[in-house]
């Protein structure tokens, strides 16, 4: 069985994500390691990039923070093997198609898989694109993870059909950031996924408080949450771990009472 599917076997997983190398790599790799104490099931994590388009101000913001300090592909690819001798729990890249064009597919993804990582999300790929990325992926062993959208209706059951790893419902219209409310029938949209293909769904953007997380994991097998962590980085800087770790036991509480 895969790392990704294991995160998910009998319980909601809960996915934090943050931005490689904000505030710093080093104070990341402590993030990343307490997260996994902390209950985290799975870590996405941002590769950063000029103009990352889903994104809200907040990961914005660190993302050219990190590249001001000079991170770079190179760099992640380097913090993750490090990280991997002592982080069992499966870790995903979330960055976008031209930061792989620049690096070379094939060579990101054999460094990728390389490092430790077990799959890639590209928001900006369009799902009628993906096959110039998803087969040199799946030749280095990485499951190509999918989104879909509130407005991808008609799309669901397609998309559905050639998920790997997990389905990422995004709960909302937009870029991400922390929401008072969503709205969104995310029901319907796993209930969808699920007539077409077993795969795990996890639900991400706007989600930032125990009591939205675990509305959202009544739905779906995951709930991811980024720029409310992205902002506990941004407010605690080098003193952040702890306070992450401790806002992701708490989330991860949350949605066990749905388990």
């Amino acid at each position: 069985m895969s790392r990704i599917k294991e995160a998910f076997e009998g319980r909601k997983a809960f996915i934090p994500f943050i931005t490689c190398g904000y505030p710093s790599v080093e104070t990341s790799m402590r993030i990343i390691e307490e997260m996994e104490k902390a209950g985290a099931d799975l870590i996405e994590l941002g590769i950063p990039f000029s103009d990352p388009t889903a994104e809200g101000p907040v990961i914005q913001d660190a993302d050219a923070q990190a590249l001001a300090a000079g991170v770079t592909t190179d760099k992640v690819f380097d913090m993750v093997e490090k990280l991997r001798q002592n982080v069992r729990i499966p870790m995903v890249f979330m960055t976008y198609a031209n930061v792989v064009f620049s690096y070379g597919t094939e060579r990101f993804a054999k460094k990728a898989a390389q490092a430790g990582i077990d799959g890639v999300i590209i928001p900006d790929i369009p799902f009628e694109e993906k096959e110039e990325f998803s087969g040199i992926l799946k030749s280095a062993g990485l499951d190509m993870i999918s989104f879909i959208a509130p407005t991808s209706r008609e799309r669901i059951s397609m998309i559905a059909k050639e998920a790997e790893g997990f389905v990422y419902c995004v709960s909302s219209l937009g870029v991400t950031g922390i929401r008072e409310e969503i709205t969104t029938d995310i029901g319907e949209m796993v209930s969808i996924v699920k007539k077409n293909r077993d795969i795990p769904c996890a639900v991400g953007f706007g989600i930032a408080t125990p009591k939205q997380a675990k509305e959202m994991a009544r739905y779906t097998d995951g709930v991811i949450v980024g720029s409310a962590i992205v902002k506990l980085c941004e407010q605690y800087g080098e003193d952040s771990p702890a306070h992450v770790a401790e806002y992701v036991r708490s989330m991860k509480e949350a949605i066990n009472e749905i388990s």
